[in-house]
């Protein structure tokens, strides 16, 4: 215990008496388990470093590895995914992809040098369909125990974690009709990867069903998954007529406000939004994003209680668990052209 902290500030920040505290720091008995665990948050809160014997021996080390943090999603998906992990007594090692930077092969390697127990991989090179899934199969066939976010193939024995991209694009859709508006654009990343995928199969299905539209080749445009790749691919779908557009993220959805700001559009006035994935922080854009929220917590529980289960003998097997996705209404959305004439 450090020896600047005062028994009295920790009692008062746990809401305990000093008497207690001064016997959970001691190791000593006659302290219920969740006065115990009070006085350790305040510790930790406080920013005190617990004593030798009050720090809980790890159960071993799990690797997560994840894309650029750029997108405000990717942090979020990480930080439940550690605590997650903390709260099962195994330590998180933390890789982030970056362009340029290490690719996740050598994270990989990485992580098997340093003994870890398993790794969660989010949107990863499982998620390209023109990715060779050998890297993962090497993993799998040596016993090591996998979960994959956001992605699928069927080649892989090991559990897959997945929002429902289809019915995330179909709530999106179904939405902006709902408004009024009829012609309705796509703006999402390249089309090799499994999210990119099943969000135009859902797209289509949902034109078809709900405005007879056959053919939605025209309404979807590829770009990157960015505030830039949103904007360019808002453009191009704004300059095609349409006055609803559905993006693939939230950070396209931003993009997508700003094409329509250049081209001296209001939103929601003259051209609706709507974004994917309900990311931190995106509740207080201007306007406030429509946006289907990806069930980030749930999906995080699910990986990490799939991968405990492979870690404690459950035989590896491909399965995927999918999530359904909760459509948002903030201020990004309004009135069709029909609805205001």
């Amino acid at each position: 215990m450090n020896g600047t902290a005062r028994l009295a500030d920790i009692a008062a920040q746990a809401g305990v008496s000093e008497a207690t505290v001064s016997r959970v720091l001691n190791g000593k008995s006659g302290v219920s388990a969740s006065t115990r665990q009070l006085v350790l948050t305040a510790l930790d809160l406080m920013g005190y470093e617990r004593p030798q014997r009050l720090r809980q021996r790890s159960n071993g080390l799990i690797g997560l590895v994840t894309p650029e943090l750029d997108n405000p999603i990717f942090p979020a998906f990480a930080q439940a995914i550690e605590k997650s992990l903390t709260q099962h007594g195994y330590t998180p090692v933390l890789c982030t992809q970056s362009p340029g930077g290490a690719p996740e092969d050598e994270f990989t390697e990485l992580l098997l040098e340093r003994d870890v127990s398993g790794i969660i991989f989010v949107s990863g090179l499982h998620a390209d369909t023109t990715s060779r899934m050998d890297r993962y199969t090497r993993l799998t066939d040596r016993g090591l125990p996998i979960v994959l976010v956001d992605g699928y193939s069927e080649h892989i024995a090991a559990p897959f974690i997945s929002p429902d991209d289809r019915m995330a694009a179909r709530l999106a859709v179904q939405h902006l009709v709902d408004l009024g508006h009829e012609r309705i654009g796509l703006a999402l990343g390249q089309r090799r990867f499994v999210p990119v995928i099943r969000k135009i199969e859902g797209f289509a299905q949902a034109m078809s069903q709900l405005l007879g539209v056959s053919d939605c080749e025209d309404l979807i445009q590829h770009s990157l998954f960015s505030v830039e790749g949103g904007q360019a691919a808002a453009s191009a779908l704004i300059g095609r007529g349409c006055t609803g557009i559905v993006c693939a993220s939230d950070l396209m959805a931003l993009g997508a406000i700003r094409a329509a700001r250049e081209r001296g559009l209001s939103v929601p006035g003259e051209v609706s939004v709507v974004g994917f994935d309900d990311s931190p922080l995106i509740a207080f854009t201007d306007p406030p994003l429509t946006t289907v929220r990806k069930p980030i917590g749930p999906m995080a529980s699910a990986a990490v209680q799939t991968l405990l289960e492979e870690i404690g003998g459950a035989p590896p097997k491909n399965i995927e668990l999918v999530f359904q996705p909760e459509l948002v209404v903030r201020g990004s959305t309004g009135s069709g052209p029909l609805v205001n004439r």
